[in-house]
């Protein structure tokens, strides 16, 4: 008879990284082993990076780091669901309008794409938009792939998204009037959420 915690490991290896606890999308994006030469040899422990989403428009992300990987983890899981953001969705599949963003030397591009285009994103920028919730989403990265880099320069072009709700609400206007110069045919008021 397997241990309670053996079971639970083997269930997180079959789900190849992702793990549903309370309606919450956890995503390993990297592991780094980094050692430290001391006196007895080297001295190995392990940094992870994780994102954490409910797939409804809030996404976060963590870093930790400890001498065993699964500890690791755990540290970065508990500083994801800290940080959590909340991001506007289009029709819950897709962002409002286009957005760039940058973290030292990584630059992320994100585009609101039509229904049917899917996640078009790689790597680290996958992880975000997935636990993010997005359906249809086009990403491009340059410059630095750097994981880290990566997760917060998408997380940057993310916090400028803004609903037409948020902004007739600074500009003291109805959304109607906000949706009435939108070019893509998306005016009807009922087809705004967020």
């Amino acid at each position: 008879m397997a241990r309670p915690n053996e079971e639970r490991r083997d269930r997180r290896d079959r789900r190849d990284g992702e793990e549903r606890d309370n309606e919450l999308v956890e995503k390993l994006v990297h592991i780094n082993r980094v050692a430290a030469t001391v006196k007895g040899g080297r001295r190995f422990s392990f940094a992870a990076l994780m994102v954490v989403g409910d797939q409804k428009g809030r996404v976060g992300f963590g870093h930790g780091k400890a001498r065993e990987v699964p500890e690791a983890i755990r540290k970065a899981t508990e500083e994801a669901k800290k940080s959590m953001v909340r991001v506007p969705l289009r029709e819950s599949r897709t962002l409002h309008h286009d957005g760039n963003g940058r973290w030292g030397a990584g630059k992320v591009m994100v585009r609101a794409a039509p229904p049917g285009t899917g996640v078009i994103a790689g790597g680290p920028m996958r992880a975000v938009l997935e636990s993010l919730g997005v359906q249809d989403v086009v990403g491009k990265s340059s410059g630095s792939s750097n994981p880290y880099n990566m997760v917060r320069a998408t997380f940057e072009a993310l916090k400028v998204q803004s609903s037409p709700r948020q902004i007739a609400a600074k500009r003291g206007k109805k959304v109607s009037d906000i949706l009435g110069r939108r070019a893509d045919g998306a005016s009807a008021p009922d087809a705004v959420e967020g």
